[in-house]
């Protein structure tokens, strides 16, 4: 599928999806969105893809929403934009392959809400994340209103909210944003060993492990607990369980 505003390819089992904006930055307009879930789709939906790694095209991950397009929206087109920005942001919460956000130069507003949605972020040492929407009299989309809270806690994510103040790569590690920063041009060579140690695993196991992990906030200990018997039940009855006991048992017997 060819994409007006996202590059798409894959390797090793990786789907790479690059935002593709570069002369505004990876600003976000409305085509973004719609073709980031296109791509999202074509990854769901392709049994080889284990993983989705997405990136920016140039010098940024994306700088938020581009203001240039919005400037002469009315509110019932605005509504809409914000419908499909929600939309693919719930997207990639609820995305059921692991999702990793290589997050290059400027991640800022929504911008910084992508990288905040997928399950791991990894940072060159000079980006830059902020949230500048209290400055231009704006609010916070994409999720992060919970998302922020749950990686640094709740004080730390209203100091970033309310100074709306940006953090380099080595203080988003610092406080949990991030998963690990490397130098700006190992970026993407870090993120694709990421998803090479995740590729190989269960991706059953990791569909469900996900799912509770982004339950536990929302329901009660017993209800997660009984989960996580419902899930390790499913899992231990698989046909990839059986396999890879298999395999265990013929790497032990290589070893004695």
């Amino acid at each position: 599928m060819e994409f007006e505003t996202v590059i798409y390819h894959k390797k090793d089992q990786v789907a790479v999806i690059t935002l593709n904006r570069p002369s505004v930055l990876n600003a976000m307009n409305k085509q973004l969105w719609l073709d980031l879930r296109n791509a999202l789709h074509e990854a769901a939906m392709d049994d080889d893809v284990r993983a989705v790694v997405l990136t920016g095209q140039g010098r940024a991950f994306s700088t938020g929403a581009d203001l240039k397009d919005s400037r002469d929206r009315t509110i019932h087109q605005y509504r809409d934009y914000l419908n499909h920005l929600q939309e693919t942001s719930r997207l990639i919460i609820r995305f059921e392959k692991p999702t990793i956000a290589a997050v290059n130069g400027y991640a800022l507003g929504s911008g910084y809400e992508l990288a905040l949605a997928c399950d791991l972020r990894i940072a060159g040492e000079g980006t830059r994340f902020g949230s500048p929407e209290a400055k231009v009299s704006s609010s916070v989309t994409g999720g992060a209103l919970r998302l922020l809270p749950l990686l640094v806690g709740p004080g730390k994510a209203k100091e970033l909210f309310f100074t709306s103040g940006m953090i380099d790569g080595r203080e988003a590690l610092r406080i949990g944003l991030v998963n690990q920063v490397v130098a700006d041009d190992c970026l993407m060579e870090a993120a694709m060993d990421m998803a090479r140690k995740i590729v190989p695993n269960s991706a059953f196991s990791i569909r469900l492990i996900k799912k509770g992990i982004d339950m536990a906030p929302e329901v009660s200990l017993d209800a997660l607990m009984n989960y996580e018997i419902e899930a390790c039940l499913a899992t231990v009855s698989s046909p990839e369980r059986q396999k890879a006991l298999e395999d265990f048992q013929t790497r032990k017997v290589k070893t004695e």
